[in-house]
Order: C-alpha cells, then structure tokens, then sequence
C-alpha cells in the first residue's frame, strides 16, 4: 500500500496541474471537462491506480466506471489494468449505462412488481411482453424504479462502490442521470463525471442540455477544466490552440507553452475532385510503402456525406491497391460488437496462442459480470472447458470451419455460453428487430467465404476485420479516435455549411484526430457524385477554417 503524499502517477507520466487534482481528490465529487486528446481516459486511468494503490478505495469496496460505448468501457479497464495491476484492477467495474442497469435487474428482478413483474428467463427484445420481454429502452428506467423502491438494492449499491466514474458525460440523458441520482445522490460515494461539452453528439437521443451544471449543483462538484491535447505533436497542438483562442480564450495557452518543430500541415488546393484523388491516393500509397505508416494510422475524415465526396477517392485506392475500409457504412459489420466477439472466440479456438482475444474474451463472458470470487472461479472454470471443448472438436476435424453450417452452430453455442441477453447489451441495436440474428449470419458467411479459397484462420479473420486498412469516415464517426496522419477533405463553405459555432466545434474535433500529420484539402470544383440530391459543383474555400492552419504550415 502506498502513502498517499508518495503516490505517483503509474509509469512516469506527467499530468497537467489540473490532471494531477482530478486523479488525487479524496474530499469532492468532480466535474472534468477537456477537450479531445487532452487525456480523460488517461486520467480516470490514474485516478483508479491512485484509488486502488493507496487504500483509498477500500478492500472490498469496488470503482465503478459507466461509459456510453462498450469499447470506451473496454478500453478504460484495459488500461486500468495495465497502471495497477490484474489484482487491484479485479476491484474496477467497467460498464455501459445499459449493462449496469441489466446487472440491477438480473439481481434485484423480485423487487419489480405488477405489471413490471419479470420471469427468470426473462429476455430483451424488440417489445415488451408481460413478464416475459423488456425492451432495451426498459432496462434503465427499470433499473431505476428498483433503486428507488428497495431499500436492499439501494443499499448493496451504495456498499458496493466507493467511487464512480461517469465518462462522456456531455451525452447523459434524463433517464440515466436519474440511474445515477437513485443510487448515489446523498451518499458517501466520490463521483467524478468526465466529458466535452463541446462534443456532445446525442441531443437526438434526449441528452441533458446543461449536464454538468445541473451535476456540478446536485453533487456539489467542483468543476475543472483539461485543455492539452497529449496526442498531437507542437505544431498540430500549436494550430489546435489557435482555434482554443476562438472557442473558448480563457482556455488558451501561450503558443512559447507549445514548444517544438515536431509535426506536420500541409493545405492543398486543387482545380477539382478527380486531382484531388490521384494526389491523394498517391500520397497515402507512399506514406504506407515509404514511410512504413500501418494503413489503419491514415485516416480520412469528411464533415458529412463522406459516402458522396469519398467516391473518388475510393476509385484511385482501389486502383493503387491501397487497402481501405468505410467506417460510416451501414454494412461495414466488422466493427459490430458481435463480430469483434465472433472474430476473438475464432481466434482463441481456431489458432495458436491468442492471448489479447482470450483476455477480451473474459472481459465479456467473466469479468464484466462483477462476480464474487467464488463466482468468478466457476465462470472461469467453466468457459476455459467450453474452450477446450471446441479446440478439440477443431483439432479432430469434428468441426470444420470452412462449412458455414458448422461454424454457424459452433457461433449458436458460443452465444449460449455467454447469454444472449449479455450479447443483447453490447449494443441498442441489437434489441431491435432481426438485427442481431442478421450480423451473426452476415459475419459468419463472411468469415466462412475468405476460409474457402484456403486462407488461413487467423489471416481470413484480419482480412475481415480490416485491420491494416485506411479509414474513411465522417468527422462525428472519428470521435475518440487517434491516427499518426488525418486528410480533412473539403474544408469548403459547402461542406461546412451549418452553425458556425457547430461546425467549428466539428472542426476542432477532426484536426485533433491526427498525431503526426494533418492534411487539408479544397477543390474549386466538385462533379455532382452518383447518388447525390443537393449539391454545388462550384466551391469555396473555409477561409477561417484554413486560416487556423495556415501560421503553422
């Protein structure tokens, strides 16, 4: 156990002065805003790391994390676990609004009564039946009446967790921030709510307007501020700073506090679209092949329609046998929960030694479920036999992976192991309709056609995950992503035609997506692409927008 004056943040990282107060506050709740790039995760990993180190967080007492996408509660467990270690870390709970709110039911289910009443085979479907059926909007609300109503849930919550984290907080809505109220409001529980107001990207689905105000009020949090952006090199930093200046100018550092050459921006100008594309697709071609940049490090962002502006760009790729994959299309389900699931499962029982799919495997059948130990021993125990199990039938030619018959069995089996209701969780869609049932097939039939020309396992997987491959997508897609090199095509007054304040926003968001290399194109003309309704051939430049590029270029 470490003292707490002598904590220091894990592996020698140096946290700005505001970083530094959010990860080591034991007395207040906390409201963090920051920007992209400027460090959340990396925070609230250190902060769990500080909690767990010195004891402040009590033994058996647990952190509760609450994300809004499964990946961002994977990614903030994995690097928890890798600041203090796999045995403090079995003491952080990393969880979706709707996982947390399933666990609540799956546990406290006899406190719902009437017409709330659920069966222990209960399921999660596309309408609600009586007892029988919630939906996936139910779960939360559900949760909450059971808080509220039961003293013995309200009170094995609140024993619990000692600390909770809420990231991407901008994007709490009315129903889970009373989730949030019915377990933790007037408790001794130290809350910190992590997000960018700057970003918030879910009004349409009810997102609180004001979130951190009405928090920072209920919760008596004190309110900080993150502005450095850790994943851009100077130049980049200096550019992103220049817009803080605009944005919000108490924000803004002094460009002599952003020393450095490091980094690289550059503006094209091109006479139109078909230009655009052949410098382009030539310039990606040599960063991979001269510059050794893996595929899936270039990024290319759009402000909308990127399916539209992209037609171009995606013909000269093609051509020059650059590798690359649409974020934004509906039909790209490789990223799909469920696939990354299928795909790891394919891993651990289909090749050698596969140690990161099995730690992700775990994560979602084991780890994810808050299990005491006793619990979590079995679980164990049982899924490393239900591993063993297909690993032999594989290695005996019992299943044959190539037979989509088979593997689409072997999937059925995998999907029981772990409980269709945990896999419904994993995404809102996945409740609705014939959704899930339509990506298991999609992705088995995928998966089984690269194997039949005789490719390997473990290639026909990276194949269909795509992982070296350019990405192509809108701005609002790339949201917490980072590249080594991003090309923002269009900085146009046609393409960013909205609110100026919006657009700005957007804007910031999509430059600071790039660590080393920011490239910024405009076109005087762009043809009318096949499937577009509105559009403008003739087109002008994003004078401001540019302008913020242009001292550093």
């Amino acid at each position: 156990m470490i003292r707490v004056e002598r904590w220091l943040p894990s592996d020698n990282l140096k946290l700005e002065p505001n970083a530094l107060i959010a990860a080591t506050e034991i007395e207040r709740n906390l409201a963090l805003t920051a920007g992209p790039g400027a460090g959340k995760t990396e925070m609230l990993a250190q902060r769990a790391d500080f909690l767990l180190c010195t004891g402040t967080c009590r033994y058996p007492r647990r952190i509760l994390a609450i994300s809004f996408k499964v990946d961002a509660s994977h990614n903030l467990k994995v690097r928890v676990r890798k600041r203090c270690g796999s045995d403090l870390a079995a003491r952080f709970s990393s969880h979706t609004f709707h996982a947390f709110a399933k666990r609540i039911i799956d546990r406290f289910r006899l406190a719902l009564t009437g017409r709330d009443a659920l069966d222990p085979d209960y399921s999660i479907g596309p309408a609600r039946v009586l007892r029988q059926s919630i939906t996936f909007a139910d779960m939360v609300p559900l949760a909450v009446k059971i808080v509220e109503t039961s003293e013995i849930a309200r009170n094995a919550i609140r024993q619990t967790y000692s600390h909770v984290f809420l990231d991407e907080f901008q994007d709490c809505t009315k129903d889970q921030y009373k989730l949030i109220t019915a377990c933790f409001l007037g408790t001794d529980a130290k809350l910190v709510a992590v997000g960018d107001t700057k970003q918030r990207i879910m009004g349409w689905a009810g997102a609180l307007e004001g979130i951190f105000e009405t928090y920072a009020a209920d919760f008596d949090a004190r309110p900080l501020n993150l502005y450095q952006n850790f994943r851009s090199a100077p130049r980049l930093r200096r550019m992103q700073n220049a817009m803080v200046r605009v944005m919000d100018p108490a924000a803004a550092l002094d460009d002599h506090e952003l020393q450095g050459e490091g980094g690289e921006i550059e503006i094209l100008h091109f006479k139109d679209d078909t230009e655009e594309a052949a410098r382009l697709a030539d310039a990606i071609s040599t960063w991979i092949e001269s510059e050794a940049i893996e595929p899936s490090e270039i990024a290319v962002l759009v402000s909308k329609q990127q399916n539209l502006y992209c037609q171009t760009l995606r013909a000269a790729l093609s051509g020059r046998g650059v590798p690359f994959r649409e974020e934004d299309q509906t039909q790209d389900i490789a990223s799909e929960p469920i696939a990354r699931l299928i795909t790891d499962f394919l891993l651990v029982v289909g090749s050698d030694a596969q140690p990161e799919a099995y730690r992700r495997l775990l994560e979602t059948v084991v780890y994810d479920e808050a299990l005491d130990d006793e619990q979590e021993y079995r679980a164990r125990s049982r899924w490393g036999g239900f591993v063993a199990d297909v690993r032999h039938r594989i290695s005996t030619k019992q299943v044959n992976l190539v037979d989509s018959v088979a593997m689409t069995k072997l999937v059925s089996e995998l999907i029981g192991q772990v409980g269709r209701d945990s896999v419904v969780t994993l995404s809102a869609d996945y409740a609705q309709g014939n959704r899930l049932n339509d990506l298991i097939e999609g992705t088995v039939n995928r998966i089984s056609d690269l194997l039949k020309d005789g490719t390997e396992l473990s290639a026909a997987l990276t194949a269909f995950s795509a992982d070296r491959a350019v990405r192509i997508m809108s701005i609002h897609k790339s949201k917490g992503l980072e590249f080594d090199s991003v090309i923002i095509m269009g900085v146009e007054a046609e393409t960013f035609w909205g609110k100026i304040d919006e657009e700005r926003s957007a804007y910031f968001v999509g430059i600071s997506r790039a660590k080393n290399r920011l490239v910024l194109t405009v076109c005087d003309l762009r043809e009318r692409p096949q499937g577009a309704s509105r559009w403008s051939p003739e087109r002008t430049a994003q004078a401001e927008f540019l302008g913020y590029a242009s001292a550093y270029a």
